[in-house]
């Protein structure tokens, strides 16, 4: 139930001193910049501006953070639909469609669906996360390594729609994935596959991989061509054409809302958050689908599901960060540490004590969705025009991004030696009709998978069967068997019924 005394005084919060609102929309650039540059995290962001939120009070300082995490949100789908490049793993997704779009001259479009799909999808997560935000955080606390493990089973299963040309190949890209995802340490102090290099010891870094399997072998695609998008027609860069992908984007609502509604359930689950979500949301949209070999081709639902499912998880994870102090993923991490700077400590007591603080967070990111729009709406054309960029600076431009990037991430020569290996793997990935996302999945979602599991294993004493006797975790596994044969079983059983014939 909602406190409305609390709603009161968190307005108050905001609106008697207007000092919080000065650092808005600098947060949101920021972001926006972090998520569109490759190589560029928007944790990194917030970390790196981190030490900057202790001159301010905390309210303003979440403030700052949120904005960042809200701009990145959105950024990290600006360059996966221009240039196949996810800025983060939670717009893998939206390069799907995007990406083909930019490819056909509908850049504009596309940009504009991301963002009001983006928009829409963060104002709906944090509507849920104002009424929900006690049951949600109840909801987390019965959530153990059983049914995180069932979540990550799910986005695993994920493996097998994203085909190449075959549902076989799919299948072989995501089993490398995941074989590649449990190199180094395991839970028990076992080292795999490491092949004696001590580098490996702590497993192959997931973005420097990711960047070089979607963005450098994608470049190394388009080497022999002059531009991204060969029609010299098809680059200009037009308002009107965004617009009409506000009202694309706005003429599927029921795909919007279904992502939100995946976005913000699953990105409340510590740790798995928008990098299954907008997967899970993409995949659900195709196979309701009555055209659903049209996905991957241009088709615009593509974006709407990842863009308003991964904007929604932010809503989803920072329920899990007021309410229990669990950060959800790597930008929530750098917000529990504000809260630690802060002398503040979140979860159940902070809910009950300070209840005007958490309603003041939650309708200072309502006013931050339309300073998205307005903000986007101005950066959209700048960066839009990378199109226009001939291809023999972008290639270099980009991979050198990615290699500095990489670095920074790793602290060391690891990162940018991955970039350049998993570029030659995702090269003949893509030569001989391996699926890369099916690759990047398994990367990213076998180690986690093992993790849960071991878990449960530790947790049942050996007995499996433990699993099964958890009710949550029945759900989920019948979730997914219903997302997996649900439309063939109802096809079956319709054919089964027997036909009724007038006399």
């Amino acid at each position: 139930m909602i406190d409305f005394v609390a709603v009161e005084q968190g307005l108050a919060l905001l609106f008697t001193n207007f000092s919080p609102w000065l650092v808005v929309v600098p947060g949101i650039v920021i972001g926006l910049i972090f998520g569109a540059t490759p190589g560029l995290q928007i944790s990194m962001a917030m970390a790196i501006f981190l030490p900057m939120t202790l001159y301010m009070d905390f309210v303003q300082a979440m403030l700052f953070l949120t904005a960042i995490f809200t701009g990145g949100s959105f950024g990290s789908g600006i360059p996966a639909i221009l240039m196949n490049i996810p800025g983060t793993s939670s717009a893998i997704a939206t390069a799907f469609d995007g990406y083909p779009m930019a490819r056909q001259g509908r850049h504009n479009q596309a940009l504009g669906v991301a963002l009001v799909s983006s928009v829409i999808g963060t104002l709906m997560g944090y509507v849920i996360l104002l009424v929900m935000i006690q049951p949600l955080s109840l909801m987390v606390l019965k959530l153990g390594p059983a049914e995180m493990f069932a979540v990550i089973l799910w986005g695993m299963t994920l493996i097998a729609s994203l085909k190449g040309e075959q549902v076989l190949k799919g299948l072989m890209a995501g089993f490398v994935g995941l074989l590649i995802g449990t190199i180094g340490f395991n839970e028990l102090g076992m080292a795999r596959g490491t092949m004696g290099q001590t580098y490996l010891l702590d497993g192959v870094p997931v973005i420097p991989a990711m960047m070089g399997m979607f963005a450098a072998s994608e470049l190394f695609k388009l080497a022999n061509k002059e531009f991204i998008v060969e029609s010299k027609a098809s680059r200009k860069v037009k308002l009107s054409e965004i617009f009409q992908g506000f009202k694309l984007a706005l003429s599927y609502p029921w795909v919007m809302i279904r992502g939100g509604l995946i976005g913000v359930f699953v990105g409340a689950v510590p740790g798995v958050g928008s990098s299954v979500s907008n997967l899970l949301s993409y995949v659900e949209t195709q196979r309701r689908d009555k055209d659903p070999d049209s996905f991957g081709k241009g088709n615009p639902k593509g974006v709407v599901a990842s863009e308003s499912a991964n904007s929604t998880s932010e809503a989803g994870s920072m329920a899990t960060l007021l309410a229990l102090g669990i950060p959800g993923g790597g930008a929530t991490a750098v917000m529990l540490a504000a809260f630690a700077m802060h002398n503040i400590t979140g979860g159940p007591q902070f809910i009950r004590q300070q209840t005007d603080v958490v309603y003041a967070i939650i309708f200072a990111n309502f006013a931050q969705v339309f300073l998205l729009l307005i903000i986007g709406l101005l950066f959209i054309p700048l960066l839009a025009n990378i199109i226009k960029v001939p291809m023999r600076y972008l290639i270099p431009s980009v991979l050198v991004l990615a290699v500095m990037g990489s670095f920074g991430l790793t602290g060391n020569m690891t990162g940018p030696v991955t970039v350049l290996v998993f570029a030659v793997v995702g090269w003949l990935f893509r030569h001989y009709g391996y699926s890369v996302p099916a690759a990047v999945i398994g990367m990213l979602l076998g180690a986690m998978a093992e993790k849960s599991l071991l878990h449960s294993y530790q947790i049942s004493g050996g007995d499996l069967s433990y699993m099964l006797e958890r009710p949550v975790t029945l759900i989920i596994l019948a979730l997914l068997l219903v997302s997996l044969f649900g439309k063939r079983l109802l096809g079956l059983y319709k054919r089964s019924k027997p036909s009724v014939t007038p006399e």
